[in-house]
């Protein structure tokens, strides 16, 4: 089936009001495109990222608008013009190929090497036999294929160590404790302030045959709410924390606390120009940093407990 795209220019003022107008119209699965409403975004919830896509920020200059979809036949367009009379305005239509749609942005993913021992292969693709383990992941979720500079350098210490104990912070996709589980370890945790997680990460988890007897996620704050932190409780042979700088300065001294003796804390995500702040923060909450990586702008830390 082919698809109309459909455009409705607004004014930000007007807005709110052309998104309930097309919903009194019967219209469903708005998007909404507009500078203001993500950069307001954006610096509301910046503690959650250091970088954002420039490209993606330039794409959305001066566009206020609201975007919807109908099926590409008779009573689609008949469909629109019922909409067009009901909602007036500025109004652009182009037609998208279902296969294209739901299939086009497959072609961007392809295994993807990391280190000498693993590969991450999209769950459609064959795994090549190359002698690696592969790490089946489902990119179309959340953030986390291992195609970034931050997980990959976190894949890569990873697959030096031997870890039982696993407690991955911010898991996102589950990537991290994922890869664990197949180069060896015995149990993992993950925690992430997303709720969709716990499902995104079992998904993939079940994609590589790994399930609940050794992988637990839970969704919360790990940093303001005592009682995840609770949950989390215990002695871990690898910490990891792939998130940004002023995420990882806030864990830092909840750190120790999940290290078993020997313990190692692999922390990413920190853009170039933060660094210092994390490395000072990690000093402060007891560590002792062993290793220190960077890929393009994007530095890697790896510590152990200074006892140890």
């Amino acid at each position: 089936m082919d698809w109309l795209e459909i455009t409705l220019a607004s004014r930000p003022d007007r807005l709110d009001a052309v998104c309930t107008d097309l919903e009194e119209a019967g219209v469903s699965g708005l998007v909404i495109l507009d500078e203001d409403s993500v950069r307001d975004f954006l610096e509301k919830n910046r503690k959650y990222w250091d970088y954002v896509d420039d490209d993606e920020l330039r794409q959305l200059a001066g566009v206020c608008a609201v975007r919807f979809y109908l099926e590409n036949s008779d009573a689609g367009r008949k469909e629109l013009e019922t909409i067009r009379r009901r909602v007036p305005g500025d109004y652009s239509v182009t037609t998208v190929r279902d296969e294209d749609w739901e299939n086009n942005w497959k072609q961007y993913y392809q295994p993807i090497r990391v280190g000498e021992r693993l590969i991450v292969v999209p769950e459609w693709l064959e795994v090549p036999e190359e002698g690696r383990v592969p790490l089946r992941m489902d990119p179309g979720l959340i953030f986390g294929t291992g195609s970034h500079p931050t997980t990959r350098m976190c894949l890569e210490q990873l697959q030096r160590l031997k870890p039982r104990r696993v407690l991955d912070l911010g898991c996102g996709s589950g990537i991290l404790g994922i890869a664990a589980l197949l180069l060896g370890a015995e149990t993992a945790a993950g925690v992430d302030i997303d709720e969709k997680a716990p499902g995104v990460v079992m998904a993939n988890a079940a994609l590589n045959g790994i399930y609940e007897e050794r992988l637990t996620v839970i969704a919360g704050d790990v940093i303001g709410d005592e009682g995840v932190r609770r949950r989390l409780a215990g002695s871990y042979d690898l910490v990891l924390a792939n998130i940004v700088a002023d995420v990882i300065i806030a864990l830092a001294p909840h750190v120790p606390g999940w290290l078993a003796p020997g313990g190692v804390f692999i922390c990413s995500g920190i853009i170039e120009g933060r660094q210092n702040e994390v490395v000072r923060a990690l000093e402060r909450a007891g560590l002792c940093i062993t290793e220190h990586h960077k890929s393009e702008e994007w530095h890697c830390f790896t510590a152990v407990g200074k006892e140890n």
